[in-house]
């Protein structure tokens, strides 16, 4: 691929994630629990959108003990996010993608969120 298709390959995921946004936000009980997924890392807040605020965050930089591949760290993610999400006694939550697909690492840091005991 040339530059100019990763930036329109970029540009496109924006776009989708500029659509979901405009349908759901977070609120303190129910904050957005939102992805981003770089070529390395993998990045989930919980963001509370009524007053433009990050409750909590976590990345698989935070996991540096944690050696494996990608999916396995993403799930990981998931769970320090609810388990993270528990102690600030937040139970639920609204899934933004972010504009990603829900496969893989995605996927994964979903379902280790709902196995933390985060419910969306």
């Amino acid at each position: 691929m040339s530059k100019n298709k990763f930036a329109e390959k970029r540009i496109k995921r924006q776009r989708r994630a500029k659509r979901i946004r405009a349908k759901i936000s977070g609120t303190a009980k129910s904050p957005r629990l939102s992805v981003f997924r770089s070529g390395r890392h993998i990045y989930a807040q919980l963001i509370n959108d009524e007053k433009s605020k990050t409750l909590i965050s976590a990345s698989d930089l935070e996991l540096k003990k944690e050696k494996g591949k990608r999916m396995d760290l993403a799930k990981a993610v998931g769970k320090l996010i609810a388990q993270k999400a528990q102690e600030a006694k937040i139970t639920a939550a609204v899934f933004d993608k972010g504009g990603f697909k829900y496969h893989g690492r995605v996927k994964a840091l979903a379902e280790g969120a709902r196995e933390g005991g985060l419910k969306f």
